[in-house]
């Protein structure tokens, strides 16, 4: 393994003016979960490792009925499961926290490290994604937000230039009769990561009868998280019936072109795309006409591997 510099910042400033400095030599960690497994096997390989774990203010939750929910880009992903306002407001970000790893990575990963690790198959980022997240990001120049779904670049990559730093996710409030759920596909119950993600977020007018708004998000099936805006648009203003639902599901699926892996076949994934957004989107509009759905309930759906 090779050795290197661990350096470790105690403010926003100092974390930004050494990641300026170090530049690609260096990489930025928190709860490192990532990070050891990817430096034991030496695809990682920095000069120096910037800890940030100890700036102030990035480990904060925070939600007001004006500006909605502010999630600091330290706030581990077991505070997101666990958070009452979370649970409550934002179900489909709480589940997907639920089939996050296990409890005791839970307890490390943060958001803003799954965030920037950019996997294509990362648990929350179909969910920000649907509750249309936006990124707030500090670097040398000042700060810039970006929504969410321009913040990735490809496998691994994003937006971030040298010295820049991922501080907090902003999600708008829901509006009312809004429902929302991520279910996951992989091939274990458990600790597993996922051969396909999918998130609904839905809101409902007319006394239920009618899309007012929507949003559908997928994970592990391009190479990056992705909206499925085709799909949406199809839904969107519309009355609904499960007809209609299962057309938008067909349609989220014929638009993606997932790859094949150890996980799971492009043929697979693909047809579990359409499993995964007519599920979602059935349960969503059902919480968002008030129908009981238990967060242990969500929970248990939101890992499922036969189908």
């Amino acid at each position: 393994m090779a050795r290197f510099e661990y350096l470790e910042a105690r403010t926003l400033r100092q974390a930004i003016s050494l990641a300026q400095r170090h530049g690609d030599k260096a990489r930025i960690v928190a709860g490192s979960t990532d990070f050891l497994v990817r430096w034991r096997t030496g695809f990682w390989q920095p000069d120096y490792v910037i800890n940030i774990q100890r700036v102030p203010g990035l480990s904060r939750v925070s939600y007001s009925a004006q500006n909605g929910l502010r999630i600091g880009a330290l706030v581990t992903v077991q505070t997101l499961e666990s958070h009452p306002v979370v649970r409550r407001r934002y179900p489909a970000l709480a589940a997907a926290a639920a089939s996050f790893a296990g409890v005791q990575v839970r307890n490390l990963a943060t958001v803003g490290g799954n965030a920037c690790n950019a996997s294509p198959a990362g648990d929350t980022l179909p969910a920000l994604l649907a509750f249309d997240a936006q990124c707030r990001i500090a670097g040398p120049d000042g700060e810039r937000t970006i929504p969410l779904d321009q913040f990735f670049t490809g496998p691994g990559r994003t937006v971030l230039t040298q010295g820049e730093i991922l501080v907090e996710l902003r999600l708008p409030p829901p509006l009312p009769d809004t429902g929302s759920l991520y279910i996951k596909h992989s091939p274990r119950g458990a600790m597993d990561i996922a051969t396909v993600g999918a998130a609904s977020v839905v809101t409902l007018q007319d006394r239920g009868s009618v899309c007012r708004e929507v949003r559908i998000a997928l994970g592990a099936v391009a190479p990056t998280p992705i909206r499925a805006y085709a799909a949406e648009d199809l839904l969107r203003g519309q009355s609904i019936t499960p007809e209609l639902i299962v057309r938008v599901a067909q349609e989220a699926e014929s638009r993606v072109n997932p790859i094949d892996d150890i996980r799971g076949t492009a043929v697979h994934r693909k047809a579990m795309v359409g499993v995964l957004t007519q599920r979602t989107l059935e349960k969503a509009v059902a919480m968002a006409r008030k129908e009981p759905m238990p967060f242990e309930v969500q929970r248990r759906l939101a890992v499922q591997t036969a189908f």
